[in-house]
């Protein structure tokens, strides 16, 4: 496992918690995605920027996404941006360049820019901002729940398509409006 918010409970919980703006690190008690996934498997290592030894990984999961903000603050443009951060794009590439299954979660508050990453992942989940709830996204991963969600906007293939909207006469976009990948939940433990 790779990325900073694979153990960041704060900027799981995004904006208006402890705080207007929220702040990244220990701020709530709960799970962090990386708590949650080691509660299914006993075989995990993770490093922030990916140079944990990757060598007889069967799966690499990528956290990416963004830092806590509230209203103005989070507004694209003056330094802000819906791209993927350098440090999330390396991630990607070396975690999925090394290993043959590659799962990218984003965990922010709206779409990021994916669009040139996306061949290089095996499956991408968008996490959202699951609060203290880590737990949930690895109860999906790891097939204890079914996958159910369905996009509430339209995921733009780049910042330049915003606003982007259903509807629009020229509607391209990465992924429209309701997409999501429906699976069946399990009562116990498939291996795969």
């Amino acid at each position: 496992m790779a990325g900073a918010n694979a153990d960041d409970i704060g900027n799981q919980a995004g904006g208006w918690t402890v705080t207007w703006q929220g702040s990244s690190g220990d701020i709530i008690p709960g799970t962090t995605i990386l708590d949650g996934i080691e509660q299914n498997s006993s075989h995990v290592t993770y490093s922030a920027d990916a140079s944990a030894p990757m060598s007889g990984d069967d799966v690499g999961i990528v956290v990416i996404g963004e830092k806590p903000y509230a209203e103005g603050v989070g507004d694209v443009g003056n330094g802000h941006t819906l791209n993927l951060s350098d440090a999330d794009k390396a991630n990607i590439d070396k975690v999925c360049s090394a290993i043959r299954t590659c799962v990218v979660l984003d965990v922010a508050g709206r779409p990021q820019i994916v669009t040139d990453q996306l061949s290089q992942m095996d499956a991408f989940v968008m996490s959202w901002l699951p609060g203290s709830e880590g737990a949930g996204v690895a109860d999906v991963l790891f097939g204890k729940r079914p996958f159910t969600g369905r996009l509430p906007v339209t995921w733009p293939r780049s910042e330049a398509q915003e606003p982007i909207n259903i509807g629009d006469r020229d509607y391209k976009p990465l992924f429209p409006y309701g997409y999501g990948l429906r699976t069946r939940g399990h009562h116990h433990h498939h291996h795969h």
